[in-house]
């Protein structure tokens, strides 16, 4: 009874009093390519804000799905109490959300060299 009680008060703490850090993927490299395009100092929304946005949004959401499917494979494998077929999917589950992770983060830092270099050399 007092285990659930810790794990209770363990997750509100984490929940409730942990501050959640914002993650800026894209302000950086759509600032840049807003301001080598000569919109810097535009005070509506430019194009490349509007995608930096987009990507955001769309990079925040698969980071989600990621955690998810990391919390949802431990709790499988943490409930399986010895199936090992349990254990199994768990371990798919949890392989295939770190590749996923892994081919995004190598799809956003190519598209980011990539058009780093490309407005370099036309600047």
């Amino acid at each position: 009874m007092l285990k659930k009680y810790f794990i209770l008060f363990l997750l509100a703490f984490n929940l409730l009093l942990a501050p959640a850090a914002q993650v800026y993927a894209q302000a950086d490299l759509s600032q840049d390519i807003a301001q080598k395009s000569g919109y810097g100092s535009a005070t509506g929304n430019t194009l490349s804000e509007t995608v930096g946005r987009i990507i955001k949004i769309v990079l925040g959401f698969l980071g989600i799905i990621f955690l998810a499917l990391t919390v949802y494979a431990g709790v499988l494998w943490m409930t399986a109490a010895g199936n090992e077929e349990k254990v199994t999917k768990a371990l798919s589950i949890l392989k295939a959300a770190v590749i996923g992770l892994i081919i995004i983060v190598a799809a956003y830092s190519i598209t980011y060299f990539v058009v780093a270099n490309v407005f370099a050399l036309t600047s």
